[in-house]
């Protein structure tokens, strides 16, 4: 997932009474000159309380750097206009960078009441700059006569889409359409922030525990030396397990206590759906209907088409055109699947049908006895050093890029750590941090972010990206590493695919203009190389003995690719086509509920009972993030990074031509050139589906 901290022209100031308010710069760290290696934010001389005099004072400048602009007389140019409103509000995109990145690895009960005091006041400030009349004049006469400003590919390619921007931002609307936008924009701030802390509350308050040693039966004894130490940390006794993906995942699989691992499944498909303060439903429900309030305020018909429209998809027509064709080609396959779960039930005697709760354990069962492959036989192979480093060998031997770590960098918390990333001649590429394992006080999931992006300042200087992963793995337990699933090592190898994307970035601005379609390409195609044998023999090593892994347990990986593969596209095509729906609203719902919206959507489309979609109206924070009538995003690119990936696999998968083919036409211009002309450099046509319905073992 990619998640974009460097706030330009989006962001805004906050004004709040605060304690001990600090009011001398040179006692902010925010506001003083950082003097720390490669300016790496100063993160541990940040304390809450310099947040508000350093967003005071960036709101101040940024602002004056704006009238700047905007009071000019001259004619407007892209450099007085364009340009110079990109290097307008450095100070403010610095605090923003530090702020966001405490919300999301950094959490505290202090910092959410905080953040819920920031964000709408930053979608104020963003709303007052980018409506000002006499910006959206000046954007528009530069525009109109574009042909005259002898710009260069990126230059144009920015103009256009920045132009684009404005007016789907509200610039051309009466004045009193624009309040109403403005008040808008600050209450969906505030309720999608308000949405994401609360299923944060809920994974940090739930707490599954097991006083009887007889209840850990099946249990790997990884997960229950984890589950002593979480029980541990709380004084409690016995053993805990959590909805933390590490803790809850290997529950599902292999305990052997049906109930428990019912208790365990159903509140973490349940989360922010308890009439509680913590209570999700009217959440959604007011977002929905305040999307559908600004999509028809903008002149669009719905959120969905509004958010579509400059995405590679183009309209939401062509986004149920790819999803109804995987949908069709997967129901059979996992009806299939669950045929093959419940003849495992009857056979062990289980006198019960398939459930939601079983899936997981049942599949890990006819696993082992179709594959005799057991995931827990798989794990001591990827330690996640081991996982790390094999990953950096793969990006040396396609780009020739090295990782070296390094100290005496600032970090966002204690447990991330940092490498200077060099280009094969020695040359500073950027930074790349990387936080692997969850804690109470950091998000779930997994991004990619940066600290900075890759830009030129005003003297032409080049400006080094800092980019970060962070990521919820497995823990380190006992005596034992942190060793990885094989959906763990996937994962790991995709946001590394996100930072490659943000170190090769050649742009001359921090402002690019991504499809979000797109965005996943980068991410996505890194996966490929995770289980092909040839990587899997450079980093898959046994972490006691230091044995690479034997080739029988790697064709039981290659036979296993695909099994239970119907569930897993099932639960994602699920999603993306519920974000749709929801999308597609084109009329206010003071009655909606979310969850009755759900289970009839959910019915049409014949999704079977025995799964749920992956995430559930409740708690489905890609759509407060940036993926609102866009998971489907997964999808749609993986039309795309199958068929890149065919690029290489015509060749030799570590072709360091195709590499720097993919480099130079994708990574580097990503945000900054056309998305199909990225490609199409790049491939040399236009992307096709038959690598992904082959995959997939779907015929067209």
């Amino acid at each position: 997932m990619k998640k974009l901290f460097l706030l330009i022209l989006s962001v805004g100031i906050f004004m709040v009474s605060c304690t001990n308010k600090e009011t001398e710069s040179n006692s902010n760290p925010l506001l003083t000159e950082w003097d720390t290696p490669f300016k790496v934010p100063p993160f541990e001389k940040v304390e809450l309380n310099h947040f508000v005099p350093a967003f005071e004072e960036a709101m101040k400048q940024h602002k004056a750097e704006m009238e700047v602009i905007l009071s000019n007389t001259e004619e407007p140019t892209y450099e007085n206009t364009i340009e110079a409103s990109y290097y307008a509000g450095k100070l403010l995109g610095r605090v923003g960078t530090v702020f966001g990145t405490f919300n999301g690895v950094n959490i505290s009960d202090e910092l959410q009441v905080l953040a819920q005091e920031i964000y709408p006041k930053l979608s104020q400030h963003g709303d007052e700059i980018r409506l000002d009349p006499r910006y959206f004049e000046k954007i528009k006469f530069v525009y109109e006569n574009k042909d005259k400003f002898n710009l260069n590919e990126e230059q144009l390619f920015l103009l256009e889409n920045g132009y684009k921007g404005f007016i789907r931002s509200g610039a051309a609307l009466p004045e009193d359409q624009k309040e109403i936008l403005k008040k808008i924009n600050q209450e969906l701030s505030a309720l999608t922030l308000q949405f994401s802390q609360n299923v944060l509350g809920e994974v940090n308050s739930f707490k599954l525990v097991v006083e009887d040693e007889a209840d850990l039966a099946g249990l790997p004894n990884a997960s229950i030396q984890a589950a002593k130490e979480t029980a541990a940390a709380d004084s409690i006794e016995g053993w805990v397990f959590t909805i933390q993906k590490p803790s809850m995942i290997p529950f599902l699989q292999y305990a052997d206590n049906r109930e428990l691992r019912k208790e365990i499944y159903d509140a973490y498909v349940n989360q922010g759906n308890h009439d509680d303060d913590k209570d999700n439903k009217e959440i959604l429900a007011k977002i929905l209907n305040l999307r559908v309030k600004r999509a028809n305020l903008l002149g669009y018909e719905n959120h969905a088409a509004y958010r579509t429209e400059t995405r590679m998809a183009q309209n939401p027509e062509r986004v149920f055109n790819l999803l109804n064709q995987l949908w069709e080609g997967i129901l059979p396959k996992v009806k299939e699947e669950r045929t093959a779960l419940q003849a495992m039930i009857d056979m062990d005697g289980g006198d019960f049908k398939l459930e939601p709760h079983d899936w997981f354990y049942y599949t890990e069962k006819l696993r082992k006895e179709k594959y005799d492959l057991d995931e827990s036989e798989v794990r001591p192979y990827f330690e996640i050093e081991n996982v790390r480093q094999g990953i950096f060998t793969v990006a040396k031997k396609l780009y020739g890029i090295t990782f070296e770590q390094i100290e005496g960098v600032p970090v966002p918390h204690t447990e991330a750590t940092v490498y200077e990333v060099k280009e094969a001649d020695g040359s500073h590429l950027g930074l790349f941090f990387m936080d692997m394992h969850p804690r109470a006080s950091k998000s779930g999931g997994a991004w990619c972010g940066g600290f900075q992006d890759h830009y030129f300042t005003k003297d032409g200087k080049e400006v080094t990206p800092l980019v970060t992963n962070v990521c919820n793995f497995t823990r380190p337990s006992g005596d034992t590493p942190a060793l990885l699933s094989v959906d763990e090592v996937s994962t790991m190898f995709h946001e590394f695919g996100h930072g490659l994307d943000g170190l090769f970035s050649e742009s001359s601005y921090t402002e690019g203009s991504i499809a979000w379609d797109f965005v996943e390409l980068p991410s996505q195609i890194m996966e490929h190389w995770a289980f092909e044998p040839e990587v899997l023999k450079m980093y898959a090593k046994h972490y006691e003995t230091g044995e690479v892994i034997p080739d029988d347990l790697i064709k039981k990986l290659e036979a296993s690719a695909n099994f239970n593969q119907g569930f897993a596209l099932t639960e994602v095509l699920a999603a993306s086509l519920l974000d749709m729906k929801f999308h597609m609203m084109a009329e206010v719902d003071e009655n909606l509920n979310v969850m009755d919206f759900e289970k009839k959507y959910m019915n049409e489309i014949g999704l079977i009972p025995e799964i749920y979609s992956r995430y559930r109206p409740t708690y489905f924070r890609h759509i407060m993030g940036g993926y609102d009538a866009g998971y489907y995003s997964y999808t749609w690119a993986s039309v795309l990074d199958n068929d890149a990936f065919d690029a290489f696999k015509e060749t030799d998968i570590v072709d360091q031509a195709t590499a720097k083919s993919f480099r130079g036409n994708v990574l580097a211009m990503n945000g900054i050139k056309d998305d199909m002309e990225m490609y199409v450099a790049f491939r040399g046509r236009e992307p096709q589906i038959e690598a992904l319905l082959k995959s997939l073992g779907i015929e067209k």
